[in-house]
């Protein structure tokens, strides 16, 4: 499977991929975890029961090599961090207001921090996202079926 990072570097402004399974959103998301380094950003937008954390399950486990069943939505908490070779920063911002919140929590310092920024519900902070954040859309067509679009 072709890259996303690939498909992007060769001039496309927006590029899609659909999937059909959990295999399927598994394998997207250890194609994007291959062309993320640290400093990375990804910020993911999508409805609730979009994929989100489906698939920022198996982009974490693509970067640090952990144990897919460790990564869960760290709703309540906002952050959780999972130790590799490269932290992995997984932000659920579902239950904060805004950016100003954001701020306020001193989450932005992640941003800098050398290791790579997961973020849900990444709308909350949007205009406070750096300028190299990759925007991943996530759309949830039916039961099974997700489309995932880098804008």
């Amino acid at each position: 499977m072709m890259s996303f990072q690939h498909m992007l570097s060769a001039g496309s402004k927006k590029i899609s991929k659909t999937s059909s399974s959990l295999e399927e959103t598994a394998e997207i998301g250890r194609s994007i975890a291959r062309d993320l380094a640290p400093g990375a950003i990804v910020a993911f937008f999508g409805d609730l029961g979009a994929g989100k954390t489906t698939l920022i399950k198996s982009l974490a486990s693509g970067l640090t090599g952990i144990d897919p069943h460790e990564v869960s939505s760290p709703t309540f908490t906002y952050l959780h961090i999972y130790k590799g070779t490269c932290p992995v920063y997984h932000f659920d911002l579902y239950r904060l207001k805004n950016a100003a919140d954001f701020l306020a929590r001193g989450f932005d310092e992640y941003f800098d921090a050398g290791g790579i920024c997961l973020i849900e519900w990444a709308e909350r902070i949007d205009p406070i996202l750096p300028e190299h954040t990759q925007r991943l859309e996530i759309k949830h067509l039916d039961e099974n079926k997700r489309t995932f679009t880098f804008l």
